[in-house]
């Protein structure tokens, strides 16, 4: 029985890190509030080669792509200053091929940002900023 237990252990999966288990918890919670707001959930975890988006919603007529950022501490900046130029230029590649997946629809698009606050382990809070940059230049899009 030894034997069992521990080939069980050994091919049991390992504990996510300590970052990814925020994130998930962020993204989550903001898309729980997303939700609240009346946006349609699409998607989570989007991959193309180029990158990754968080969270795809519709809002009426309007594709919204979400960035999540979650951080147990603002002592320094707040979790959207994450989001820099080369962040920007890639959410907007990675957008793009998600629009080409869809045939490119006639819908108007938007970029948001979800900043998502720990205490000890607990969403404290969740900001919702919307509208937050535009596709990066030189791509364009409809």
């Amino acid at each position: 029985m030894r034997l069992v237990q521990r080939l069980k252990s050994f091919f049991a999966p390992a504990e996510k890190p300590e970052h990814l288990r925020r994130g998930e918890l962020g993204e989550r919670a903001a898309r729980k509030h997303l939700r609240q707001l009346g946006l349609k959930f699409l998607t989570a975890n989007f991959r193309s080669e180029r990158g990754e988006i968080d969270l795809v919603f519709r809002d009426a007529d309007c594709l919204v792509f979400v960035e999540v950022k979650t951080r147990s501490s603002e002592d320094y900046t707040r979790p959207a200053a994450a989001v820099n130029a080369r962040k920007r230029r890639l959410l907007s590649q990675t957008a793009l091929d998600y629009l080409r997946l869809l045939k490119n629809p006639e819908l108007k698009i938007r970029f948001d940002i979800v900043e998502v606050l720990l205490t000890d382990g607990a969403v404290r809070e969740v900001r919702h900023l919307p509208n937050t940059f535009s596709l990066s230049k030189p791509y364009r899009y409809g």
